[in-house]
């Protein structure tokens, strides 16, 4: 039986990468939507020679209403949604707060507007754990509460998440999913897709990696707990 076709935003990136490949190895049709902001188009070879499919790619930015459209139009067999297009730095978030509210609510609010116009069945949303703010116990688990959010970044979250549960609370005709991860880390066993960050990464194990290696000169670690 043929499989619904699946759009994965940011799906050039890291997790959006390991996602495409378990996806057409499930037998899905892949279609990615990336702006290459934090990632390489070099990514679509990796997951070719993985799995021996050529996922569909569009380079553009989910910010861009008229792309988005444009996409939709270009693929009208898109029932699925899974969501990683989003910035995802901390750090960068208390810089460049304006940034990261205009990237990820808008991307979402777009893409919740295109689904319930073209029919798409689901939508699974890259969340993150900072809308546990600064849990009281650890370890946390999904009974926490969440908690005012500690950065730009972890607003967005917190509020792309009330987003989502008020279009679904209103009647959209269509489901969703929200994933709060905390330290994915990794690569594929091939090692032909992993995190590569473009630029300084913000994230350790990246930084950590690459400190190793001797891309970096040295991994600075602060406090004193």
């Amino acid at each position: 039986m043929k499989k619904d076709m699946i759009l994965v935003t940011g799906g050039t990136g890291y997790i959006g990468s390991h996602t495409v490949v378990e996806l057409q190895k499930a037998g899905y049709p892949v279609v990615i939507v990336d702006n290459l902001s934090n990632s390489n188009k070099e990514v679509l070879d990796g997951i070719e020679r993985i799995t021996g499919i050529r996922p569909e790619f569009v380079e553009a930015d989910c910010t861009d209403m008229v792309a988005l459209t444009a996409l939709f139009d270009k693929y009208p067999g898109i029932k699925g949604i899974i969501n990683f297009a989003a910035s995802k730095a901390v750090g960068e978030s208390m810089q460049k707060p304006i940034l990261y509210y205009r990237n990820n609510l808008n991307t979402l609010m777009n893409l919740l507007d295109l689904m319930g116009e073209r029919g798409v069945k689901g939508i699974v949303f890259s969340s993150s754990c900072t809308v546990y703010g600064e849990p009281d116990v650890n370890p946390v688990t999904e009974a926490a509460p969440i908690k005012k959010a500690t950065s730009p970044y972890g607003n967005t979250k917190q509020i792309s998440e009330e987003i989502i549960t008020d279009v679904i609370n209103a009647g959209a005709p269509f489901k969703s999913i929200i994933l709060r991860y905390f330290n994915p880390v990794g690569a594929h066993p091939s090692a032909e897709i992993g995190e590569l960050p473009n630029g300084v990464p913000q994230n350790l194990i990246p930084y950590l990696t690459q400190t190793a290696i001797g891309v970096r000169k040295e991994l600075s670690v602060f406090g004193n707990d």
